[in-house]
């Protein structure tokens, strides 16, 4: 296979890519205040004052951790009014093996509580229609790094059956309960976003999280969109992460 999936806390493997945002703007300071940076090169969002939501892929499994730098509260990391933190444990999904093969998600626990906005979980699948999805990774497949300002863009879901058959071709198979699809021509999440969130509209207004930036191949190629866990699916999994993180 000559495509290559590349994840942001490994090297380049061969066979499908992970995820910036291709296509997107900057966001300004306070747009996305839950946002944060890791400092393995993914990104996550604050789903309580001292939990942070990412990707399963980013993490090297669950146990004690305090090597993991978090970034939060600014739209620019290089920001004076950054505010950090480190990690103390994680939790990663029981199943997980790769992100192609689903299952990827994990939990941090901080050494400290964070005085910003939290993003709640989504509590329904969601359905056809347009979603946010954010990061600090690169803006295009070829750079050579990733971006310092937090960039965002909106991408339309994709039939999970026109997904599937797309990257049938390219030899992998979605895990359709697990994973759902998202993006169009120019518009996609790249490296460096991986663990970022898909977000949308909650019941009552409010912005809850409904994926995580998951994997893809290449960024933003026409038939390839990006590919997202599916919170939904794992939500009473993650709750439970998180009630353990708190003891």
């Amino acid at each position: 296979m000559t495509a290559v999936l590349t994840t942001d806390a490994r090297p380049v493997e061969a066979g499908v890519t992970v995820r910036p945002v291709v296509g997107g703007l900057v966001a300004p300071q306070g747009k996305f205040p839950w946002a944060v940076r890791l400092s393995m090169g993914c990104g996550g969002t604050l789903t309580e004052p001292r939990v942070v939501l990412t990707a399963g892929h980013c993490v090297d499994g669950t146990g004690q951790n305090d090597g993991i730098e978090v970034t939060a509260g600014v739209s620019d990391l290089r920001s004076r009014s950054a505010q950090t933190a480190r990690s103390e444990r994680v939790i990663r999904a029981e199943g997980f093996v790769d992100e192609v093969h689903g299952d990827d998600w994990a939990v941090i626990r901080l050494d400290r509580p964070l005085g910003l906005p939290t993003l709640p979980l989504a509590q329904d699948p969601i359905g056809v229609g347009r979603y946010v999805v954010m990061g600090w990774g690169q803006t295009r497949e070829d750079s050579v790094q990733q971006e310092q300002r937090l960039h965002y863009a909106t991408v339309p879901t994709v039939p999970d059956d026109k997904c599937a058959a797309a990257y049938e071709k390219a030899g992998v198979k979605l895990v359709r309960d697990e994973q759902l699809c998202a993006g169009s021509p120019g518009v996609d999440t790249c490296q460096g976003d991986s663990g970022g969130p898909m977000i949308g509209r909650g019941r009552h207004g409010e912005w809850v999280q409904v994926g995580i930036v998951s994997w893809g191949l290449g960024c933003a190629r026409d038939g390839y969109p990006g590919v997202y866990t599916q919170l939904s699916t794992f939500r009473p999994e993650i709750k439970k992460a998180i009630r353990k993180l708190r003891n």
